[in-house]
């Protein structure tokens, strides 16, 4: 990865790390909901044992990591160690910048829903850049890593485990909500993952399709297959040009097309997952013909 990209994935980490640490602070802290996260385990513990919650975060985040390095890679183990200094930094600095006592909404549930769907978001552009917002997150990595079960059924598996500390300094109606949020909180994160994961296939037949495939090549760096086509009503044999690409490439290649005017035959599927090596052959120039 060039600098240019580095700074690039810092530049997001950062943010999605604004992100978690904005829904902690505002939404799950004030109004006492405990949703599966080093977070949620984090503020039992504060009153539990009367410390500062970001404290509290940090310890559990550093015996979290080690885990990580061990279990999951050293790229993961680093890029972790970066977000978990953010978490209790960016919640030091809301502490004494923003003090919040009382919920902004007033209302539980629509706290709930605001902080599964921010957090979600945040984890799911983590999850994406292969970092993590450290703590449980960490165990839901390797969950995923060593059983293959989908990112956010692997958060709601660890997180039902802090969920269920809840019971020691809140109410049954806390527990069953922070439960509820909790599963909530996987089905988000998989649904922001997929958003992130979908490409487009394009399968265009054109009597110009050398120079679609020229213009998929040159200008969006990405490759194409080629397949040999016969109409089933004039017999006529023509050519298919398939590729693959992320959606605003999407959006290039039919703006071209538009513009160019040329005669052809488009189909588009989503595509959820792509497995191999897409976003490397597509910085080749390469073109495979069957």
């Amino acid at each position: 990865m060039g600098k240019k990209g580095l700074v690039k994935e810092i530049a997001v980490i950062t943010f999605a790390m604004l992100i978690v640490s904005s829904a902690v602070y505002f939404f799950m802290v004030p109004s006492g909901i405990v949703v599966g996260s080093i977070s949620g385990l984090a503020m039992v513990l504060s009153q539990l044992l009367h410390m500062q919650m970001s404290v509290i975060t940090l310890i559990l985040n550093v015996i979290l990591l080690i885990v990580g390095f061990i279990f999951i890679g050293k790229e993961f183990g680093a890029k972790t160690v970066y977000t978990s200094m953010l978490l209790p930094v960016f919640l030091w600095i809301f502490e004494r910048v923003v003090p919040v006592t009382e919920s902004l909404t007033k209302n539980s549930v629509y706290d709930l829903a605001a902080y599964i769907l921010i957090v979600a978001l945040g984890q799911a552009m983590l999850f994406n850049a292969n970092a993590s917002s450290g703590g449980l997150d960490v165990i839901a990595k390797i969950i995923n890593k060593f059983t293959h079960v989908d990112i956010g059924k692997a958060v709601t598996i660890g997180g039902l485990i802090t969920a269920v500390t809840s019971i020691f300094v809140y109410d049954v109606g806390t527990l069953i909500v922070s439960v509820l949020g909790t599963y909530a909180n996987g089905i988000a994160v998989d649904y922001f993952i997929d958003g992130f994961n979908k490409k487009k296939r394009i399968c265009i037949i054109s009597d110009d399709f050398e120079k679609i495939q020229a213009y998929i090549m040159d200008e969006l760096k990405r490759g194409v297959t080629l397949y040999r086509a016969r109409g089933g009503y004039d017999k006529t044999e023509r050519t298919e040009l398939v590729t693959i690409l992320a959606p605003s490439e999407y959006k290039q290649l039919l703006a071209y097309l538009h513009k160019s005017e040329y005669q052809a035959f488009v189909t588009v599927y989503t595509v959820n997952e792509v497995i191999g090596k897409w976003n490397i052959n597509g910085k080749k120039k390469k073109t495979e013909q069957v």
